[in-house]
């Protein structure tokens, strides 16, 4: 069972041996000004014929197609939730080897981690829980019904086409868990190319080894893809044990701490695409992810020669109907399944497990009332069942209606969404999302949206022995945030947004006389700040950068919450030569309050990227992560991984 991280907790310590200096507070919202200023409003001119096929992949790379912001196709820069997109080729230069690697650079985005590859990670959205943030794999929820929370350290790029990510209460559209936003995952699909296949070996640091091959394109009126992967390696000690036991002392002479060996990990994973057009209004498809994985993990409770492995499954398989009843009225029909399976051994014998499955009836649709002018209407049902060793808990059944209307008038730009959860344990659950965008000039805009949003309990805050309680209630959250965006193809897309959440009815673990910590909704917080995301290719240059701002506080406790900065950013830099392309990364953050009182210090970490096409079809890459071997938390007393090397070997037909 894990534990809130909206616990509170006593002033924090000073930092723990060195830290790398944290970025000058005045500094980053000057940096902000000044980007402001250079994209005051001014000139938004249409695209000249004469522009080049790379400039023209560029802009679609800087204002992509999006659909997580309203379930419906958009422009990116038409999204009023400040939305960002990692796209394939976001992917392909990033070099990422897992999925916190790939979004750490994201605004708003931070992560708190149990050690390297395949450890428990934990994902914060504007300040929010990591049971708070949705996460969608083609638009299937994966979160397991016991923790609330999804496998990320499970999910491969490999496997991954591009993300979505939404940032904000956006409940008015997904229902429960959408409190810091969704980020939502697409799978390859081959939709629209060739059909050829790609493969690729990766060696590195830590005797890490990394596989993939797969093929997939479009037949006719057929796109199919199919992609699986293998990644393993010998890892590093998770724990920093010789820390652990210095901070205490007396335990250590119990022999009670961690195991210091090394933590290995093993996954295996394969998605799979079929789709066919059977008239021009008319598709169907389905799709499926699976990954399988084995990790060797650690504790502080039991001895430092105890042996703990987790063996996880993560699945997704769906079946879809898209269609038109009319020339204005859009359908979509989706059945889905999704699993969360995990089975913990101590020494070699079965100790738990944990086993979740999800089963999800969408139908979606879409109606124009004009050009610019859409309803939104359809209905969820959805089935939630658990089975564990540990406790035994009741299904949960959850019938959904929602609605919106998504419109433009001129300059004026309007998002209204609505949204009503019954659940059978707890009853109903209404929320809303109203958006609106003024566009000053073409390309500046103004946007102002409000909202509120739930979490539903999870089975642990409900039925756990000793802690859960069948009474307990859904967390509620109000957001209100200000905006201004600013997009031109020499300039890029500029988001910066203002916000503040105000949570309500969180569930934290109380004391209660007989000693036990029983579930309560007793606890507040509030979270106020500024994000900043820009996107640009300068003078053939790809550049990047996220900045964020943000005062995240438990109210009960009037302390900062566990494991989130007040001050984070990350830049990154890319540039093709030829055949050769250079890529760098810079992330930084301020020092994190974790348990017991203690202090995260800041840090920041550099990695860099290089990739030479050796013909049309054979490539070799190189990947250098924390280049100055830097020596920082993102939960105590856990490790990083310190500096290490990465070469590639890929193959495309």
């Amino acid at each position: 069972m894990r534990s809130s991280s909206y616990r509170s907790s006593r002033p924090a310590l000073p930092a723990r041996r060195h830290t790398a200096p944290v970025f000058v507070s005045r500094q980053l919202p000057a940096a902000l000004a000044a980007l402001l200023a250079v994209s005051a409003p001014g000139i938004a001119m249409a695209q000249s014929a004469g522009q080049s096929a790379s400039q023209l992949a560029a802009d679609a790379q800087l204002d992509p197609v999006v659909v997580t912001a309203t379930r419906t196709v958009q422009p990116l820069t038409e999204a009023l939730p400040h939305t960002t997109v990692v796209t394939q080729q976001d992917i392909v230069n990033s070099q990422a080897i897992d999925l916190r690697s790939l979004l750490r650079t994201q605004a708003g985005v931070e992560f708190a981690a149990n050690g390297g590859l395949g450890a428990n990670t934990s994902l914060f959205m504007r300040g929010a829980n990591s049971n708070q943030t949705l996460i969608l794999i083609d638009g299937v929820r994966i979160s397991a019904a016991s923790s609330g929370t999804a496998q990320l350290s499970n999910i491969l790029p490999d496997q991954i086409d591009h993300i979505e990510i939404v940032r904000g209460n956006v409940s008015a559209l997904y229902g429960s868990d959408a409190i810091g936003g969704v980020v939502q995952i697409f799978t390859k699909s081959g939709a629209g190319q060739a059909p050829a296949a790609n493969a690729q070996i990766e060696y590195g640091s830590n005797n890490t080894r990394q596989g993939t091959v797969g093929y997939g394109g479009q037949v006719g009126d057929t796109s199919f893809n199919i992609t699986g992967s293998a990644v393993k390696t010998d890892g590093f000690s998770a724990i920093n044990a010789a820390q652990w036991n210095g901070d205490n002392p007396a335990k250590a002479k119990k022999g009670i701490g961690p195991n210091p060996n090394d933590n290995p990990y093993d996954n295996k994973s394969v998605s799979g695409q079929v789709k066919h057009r059977f008239t021009s209004d008319w598709d169907a498809g389905v799709t499926a992810y699976y990954s399988k994985s084995k990790l060797s993990y650690d504790t502080t409770t039991g001895k430092p020669t105890d042996v703990w492995w987790m063996n996880s499954e993560l699945y997704t398989v769906s079946a879809f109907v898209n269609g038109k009843f009319t020339r204005d009225w859009t359908t979509h029909f989706k059945i889905a399944q999704s699993g969360d399976n995990s089975e913990n051994t101590l020494n070699g014998l079965f100790n738990s497990n944990f086993d979740t499955r999800n089963r999800q009836y969408t139908w979606q649709n879409e109606y124009a009332l004009a050009p610019t002018h859409k309803l939104l209407f359809g209905t969820e049902y959805a089935q939630q069942e658990f089975s564990s060793n540990t406790y035994g808990a009741p299904g949960r059944n959850i019938v959904s209606v929602f609605g919106g209307y998504d419109g433009r008038l001129g300059k004026h730009q309007l998002q209204l969404n609505a949204r009503n959860d019954h659940y059978s344990d707890f009853g109903s659950q209404a929320s809303y999302f109203a958006g609106y965008g003024y566009n000053v000039t073409e390309a500046f805009k103004l946007i102002a949206n409000a909202s509120n949003a739930f979490r539903a309990p999870t089975f642990n805050e409900l039925y756990y022995p000793n802690y859960g309680q069948p009474g307990i209630q859904p967390e509620r959250a109000k957001s209100v945030e200000l905006g201004a965006q600013y997009s031109t193809d020499s300039a890029g897309l500029l988001r910066v947004t203002a916000f503040e959440t105000r949570y309500d009815n969180l569930i934290t673990a109380a004391l209660q006389p007989n000693g036990l910590f029983l579930a309560q909704n007793i606890n507040k917080a509030k979270v106020q700040g500024i994000e900043a995301s820009w996107r640009a290719r300068l003078m053939g240059t790809d550049v990047g950068a996220s900045v964020t701002f943000q005062n995240p506080v438990d109210e009960q406790s009037n302390t900062q919450l566990l494991r989130r900065a007040r001050r984070h950013a990350a830049f990154d830099v890319g540039r093709q030569f030829g055949a050769f392309r250079l890529g760098g990364e810079w992330i930084v953050s301020s020092a994190r309050l974790d348990s017991g009182s203690r202090t995260l210090g800041g840090y920041s970490i550099v990695n860099l990227t290089a990739r030479y096409n050796i013909d049309k079809q054979w490539f070799v890459a190189a990947r250098v992560e924390n280049l100055f071997d830097k020596n920082y938390q993102l939960a105590y007393p856990y490790n990083t991984q310190g500096r290490a090397g990465f070469v590639t070997l890929g193959w495309r037909q």
